[in-house]
C-alpha cells in the first residue's frame, strides 16, 4: 500500500479491541498461520508441533490454517471468556486486524468493517504510518 492508496486515512484511524469477539466468531473462514507460528502456539500450549497440527491446523492447497469449531468460531476462542486462549501468541492475521488491505483500501470498505467491528473508528488514534505497518505485516 503506498501513500496515495491510504490518503483517506492520512490522520490515522481509531480502534480499540473491545473483546466483543466478532472477528473471532461466527461465519467460517481462515486464519492463516506459518510453520513459525505454529511452532510459537505450540510452545505456548506445551504441546509438540505434531501434536497441534493434527489437532488445531488444516491445509488449505499449500497454505495452513486454523482449524474452526462446528459453529464458526475460531478453534481457540473462548466465548465464555470472550478471550483468545492463545492471545500473547496469537497469528499475525489476527493481531494485525482490522488493518487488513482489503479493510482500508477505501473509506467505504473502512465504514463497513466499523459495522462488523464495535471497536473500529472508535477509540486510540492509530497514526497512518503504524496503520501502514500493520497492514504490510498479512495481505488478506
Amino acid at each position: 500500500m503506498d501513500r496515495s492508496e491510504g490518503d483517506w486515512f492520512r490522520d490515522g484511524l481509531r480502534f480499540s479491541c473491545t473483546r466483543c469477539g466478532a472477528c473471532c466468531t461466527g461465519a467460517p473462514g481462515f486464519v492463516w498461520v506459518s510453520s513459525a507460528e505454529i511452532a510459537e502456539i505450540a510452545a505456548f500450549l506445551e504441546e509438540s508441533v505434531d501434536e497441534l497440527g493434527r489437532t488445531y491446523v488444516r491445509m488449505v492447497g499449500t497454505a495452513l490454517s486454523l482449524i474452526e469449531k462446528p459453529n464458526g468460531d475460531c478453534v481457540f476462542y473462548d466465548r465464555h471468556a470472550k478471550a483468545c486462549t492463545i492471545y500473547p501468541v496469537r497469528p499475525r492475521q489476527c493481531r494485525s486486524w482490522p488493518f487488513w488491505e482489503s479493510n482500508v483500501r477505501t473509506e467505504q470498505a473502512w465504514e463497513e468493517t466499523c459495522r462488523i467491528c464495535p471497536g473500529a473508528g472508535r477509540g486510540e488514534l492509530v497514526p497512518y504510518e503504524e496503520v501502514v505497518r500493520r497492514v504490510s505485516e498479512i495481505r488478506l
